[in-house]
């Protein structure tokens, strides 16, 4: 994968003219917190695709609303889970160490099971789970959960975030259908950097 300012360098050469000037540096800020769990990670050597999955899924937990009530106190944790079998694990642990998001910690719990999906905020769907894929989302559309993926059916199944890989680069496809259904809001700010997808309903 690229460094990230040769990634910018073709966000302005593919801007029209007429664009704003702040509204190109705008983008790339954002941009550059979406890919970044720390200051000054940006500026260091490629990252890999789980990597760059991992802060993604950490950097998600700022541009979205979950409903009242989701959390039962101010201070509970934002609990991230991963089901199947993929590296972004480690990757994801190592990406959310010590860090919080408006005063709640990041946990990261590894699904089993399917009980185990209850009380997570973001579920991360991993390809070696796609011939249930279907099922897991069904069960879990009206849940106020944030699911990820990371294939192209994941959309179309109901899942609300496919991280697609595009030219040898992550970037988030959004089915805002399905995160209607599911009650979460999705901050413009990250709208602004996503392909918006409309699935065509059954």
């Amino acid at each position: 994968m690229e460094r990230f300012p040769g990634a910018f360098n073709n966000l302005i050469r593919s801007a029209k003219p007429g664009l704003r000037v702040a509204k190109v540096i705008r983008t790339l800020v954002l941009l550059a917190c979406l890919l970044s769990a720390c200051p000054g990670r940006a500026a260091e050597t490629s990252l890999t695709e789980h990597q760059v999955k991992a802060l993604f899924l950490f950097n998600f937990t700022k541009y979205v609303d979950w409903p009242a009530g989701t959390f039962l106190t101010a201070t509970n944790p934002i609990t991230i889970g991963v089901l199947g079998q993929d590296d972004i694990k480690s990757e994801l642990t190592r990406a959310v160490a010590g860090k919080n998001v408006n005063g709640r910690a990041i946990v990261i719990r590894p699904i089993t099971k399917e009980s185990e999906i209850a009380g997570c905020q973001i579920l991360f769907i991993a390809k070696s789970e796609n011939s249930r894929l279907a099922e897991i989302l069904r069960k879990i559309a009206d849940q106020p959960i944030l699911t990820v993926g990371e294939d192209d059916t994941f959309l179309p199944q109901g899942g609300i975030i496919n991280l697609a890989l595009k030219a040898g680069k992550v970037r988030p496809e959004i089915n805002l259908q399905s995160a209607q259904t599911a009650k979460v809001q999705i901050s413009s700010k990250l709208l602004s950097v996503a392909d918006v997808v409309k699935v065509k309903s059954n």
